[in-house]
């Protein structure tokens, strides 16, 4: 093409070019990510990815994603910040209430029959999630013979969850949560505030076991009665979200529990016909 051509070239056509290259950038970053590193976020769904991947070449401060690519290759910590902005760590504590409400209801019974308890939160992130189960299965008198497993794919995630530290000016939101998840006792009994922090209760990590863990690379490590993994595969392309149930109905124990985010469905996925739902509106499904 001359440079005239180039010149006259149309508007859509240079559009898709600019596209075409895009696309590629990314495929090598995240190519040369889980070649280097062993992380694979090939199959996360694209339109979020690509948002995220261009907030992180604005934060390091560099003028395309192939200058993003040579900085994370060769600097642990740019590839550790990277990390950190994909995998997106938004939670609180007892967040959807209703879910927890549910739980109480309609799993915890099961729960009572079985002699020991295993859950796995998967996608953990900071971890208060799996606070909030150990404090209702506390509540319940279950948590002793219980063992939970908290995993992540992201490891500064996982110190903040082994440390049990918060926000203190977090704290009212996280009550109301708590006493419309249906709390019997003060959320304050469980948390020691500190200065503009607040410390949770050291026996709620007694039963907790954390461990990086990426549910696009890795395998099944225990059987589970019960598994969480809400709102993290809503950033999975459909073959990485086929993969991951796929991992959850293999780890579940026969009748086994999983429950998943409120903008996540079973429907549409490989195992719908393998669990029957015990709660449509709070995506609580047992396993067939």
């Amino acid at each position: 093409m001359t440079a005239m051509e180039r010149r006259y070239e149309e508007p859509s056509a240079q559009a898709g070019r600019v596209q075409e290259l895009e696309q590629i950038e990314i495929e090598l970053l995240l190519s040369g990510v889980h070649r280097l590193y062993g992380y694979d976020f090939r199959n996360y769904a694209l339109p979020s990815l690509k948002r995220r991947i261009w907030h992180h070449v604005h934060a390091e401060n560099v003028r395309s994603i192939s200058a993003l690519q040579e900085k994370v290759l060769h600097d642990r910590g740019c590839f550790e910040r990277f990390v950190y902005s994909l995998s997106i760590p938004v939670t609180e504590m007892f967040r959807d209430p209703g879910m927890f409400s549910a739980f109480r209801e309609k799993v915890i019974p099961l729960l009572r029959t079985c002699p020991r308890i295993r859950i796995w939160h998967a996608g953990c992130s900071t971890g208060e999630e799996v606070y909030s189960i150990a404090i209702l299965l506390h509540e319940e008198g279950l948590y002793d013979r219980a063992q939970l497993y908290a995993t992540d794919m992201n490891a500064r995630s996982l110190q903040q969850a082994k440390e049990g530290v918060y926000e203190l000016g977090k704290m009212r939101q996280y009550t109301r949560n708590y006493m419309e998840a249906g709390g019997t006792r003060l959320f304050s009994e469980y948390y020691t505030a500190k200065y503009n922090s607040v410390v949770l209760q050291p026996y709620l990590r007694k039963n907790i076991i954390f461990a990086e863990h990426n549910l696009a690379t890795d395998t099944s490590f225990n059987e589970f009665n019960v598994i969480f993994c809400r709102n993290v595969m809503i950033y999975f392309n459909e073959e990485l979200r086929d993969h991951a149930h796929g991992l959850f109905y293999e780890s579940l124990s026969q009748s086994g529990v999983l429950v998943l985010g409120s903008k996540e469905s079973m429907q549409f996925t490989r195992h719908s016909n393998s669990y029957e739902p015990m709660d449509t509106v709070e995506k609580i499904y047992r396993k067939m």
